[in-house]
């Protein structure tokens, strides 16, 4: 498999399930075991909204490389056909990218890199939970 081929939506498609992988353990992790407690804490990192806004801080703060950037551009511009109703195409657009990045490191098994950028997201969704005191 050729992942610098592989097509946008399918990285992002995997990376959709290796985020959601990393985020239960997260949160298994710090102790949240009621089910209910569980969905809608996981939701606060997984929503298009989320996602999208922690690649578009990446992206202005320059955190990501070339190449990165390049998998994130591709993933946006993909043509998935639909849009979630709770959001709006650009958002979903820019979680698409954030998405396709995560499957991106996940099928190179560039594990270093993807922890890093996984623990990023995750602290990115948990410091502006605090600020906005969630």
């Amino acid at each position: 498999m050729n992942v610098k081929q592989t097509k946008s939506l399918a990285l992002a498609y995997m990376g959709d399930a290796v985020y959601e992988i990393y985020v239960r353990r997260h949160l298994l992790q710090k102790g949240e075991v009621k089910p209910n407690q569980l969905h809608h804490a996981a939701v606060t990192f997984v929503s298009a909204k989320s996602q999208a806004r922690v690649i578009r801080d990446w992206l202005e703060q320059d955190m990501l490389s070339e190449e990165e950037q390049g998998v994130v551009r591709r993933g946006r511009n993909a043509k998935s056909g639909t849009v979630p109703k709770n959001t709006d195409v650009q958002t979903y657009r820019y979680s698409t990218g954030f998405e396709a990045l995560i499957g991106y490191h996940y099928l190179l098994e560039d594990t270093d890199r993807l922890e890093f950028l996984v623990q990023a997201a995750i602290t990115h969704v948990e410091e502006r939970r605090q600020q906005h005191g969630r």
